[in-house]
């Protein structure tokens, strides 16, 4: 007789086009799908069966990763063993996580729901109130039924967030076993099979992440060829003035600044090409 099911997936709070480029820098097999306002990943691989760390460290490792390269919320859903989880990463904030047993009770940071709804932008009374009711040991009325063990508040979590905009396609239902789960991803409307990149394409993600985030105007375009275009400007008679002093100090200022805007101005005319 087979034991609990383990698998996960997961939840980025954006377009699969704003996901894309961000869950490549992952390097691992990804099945990516729209879900409402959101993007559902699930892996192809099972990396917590051959590399020595579990559901839970794997999903809350990827999804603090693609929250960081994405700037968006990522939500890693998780179960193994009886047990169940998530983790919520944002960027550079701080991750939190919560988990439970195979009876239900719940272990982790006593305000992941708090702050799961305040980053989210659920009711801070109505929604955080039902989501606290899952942090609750046992389940009403059956403190020893179904509904109480953790899988079970997974699906409660995900049928909460529809709130937030979560719509999973149909079979993505926390609880399965990873290859029913992955089965069910293949045949989801708008589905993408991400493979894994090698080295080349890592570095392309990169870019492009950068270039599609906060920083991304002054990474590339006229605002970034405008911050070159004064960086030479403010370099080149810095560097010649410092060499008339001889001041190590400032010659050292004109050369970064001037290198720093030839960089800038070389590197938008090559991704122009590109």
């Amino acid at each position: 007789m087979s034991g609990p099911p383990t698998g996960g997936m997961l939840l980025c709070r954006a377009e699969p086009l704003a996901a894309r480029s961000p869950a490549h820098l992952l390097r691992v097999r990804l099945l990516l799908a729209p879900a409402g306002a959101w993007t559902v990943l699930v892996p192809e691989d099972k990396p917590w069966l051959t590399g020595g760390e579990g559901a839970a460290e794997v999903f809350s490792g990827w999804g603090s990763a693609l929250a960081v390269a994405a700037n968006r919320p990522v939500l890693g859903l998780w179960w193994e063993g009886g047990r169940a989880g998530f983790s919520l990463a944002g960027g550079f904030r701080r991750t939190v996580s919560l988990e439970w047993d195979a009876a239900g009770r719940p272990s982790g940071d006593p305000d992941a729901m708090r702050t799961l709804a305040a980053r989210l932008g659920l009711d801070p009374v109505l929604d955080l109130k039902e989501l606290e009711r899952l942090t609750r040991p046992g389940s009403e009325p059956d403190p020893d039924g179904p509904d109480a063990d953790g899988p079970a508040r997974l699906r409660g979590l995900t049928a909460l967030l529809t709130r937030a905009g979560l719509t999973l396609p149909p079979g993505l239902t926390p609880g399965e076993p990873a290859d029913r789960l992955r089965g069910a991803a293949r045949m989801a409307p708008g589905v993408e099979e991400l493979e894994r990149w090698g080295r080349r394409d890592a570095l392309r993600a990169r870019l492009v992440a950068a270039e599609t985030g906060p920083l991304g105007p002054w990474v590339r375009g006229p605002r970034a060829r405008r911050l070159g275009a004064a960086q030479v400007a403010a370099g080149a008679p810095l560097l010649v003035w410092a060499a008339r002093r001889r001041s190590p100090a400032w010659a050292a200022a004109g050369a970064f600044l001037l290198a720093q805007g030839a960089l800038s101005l070389a590197y938008d005319r090559a991704r122009a090409r590109s």
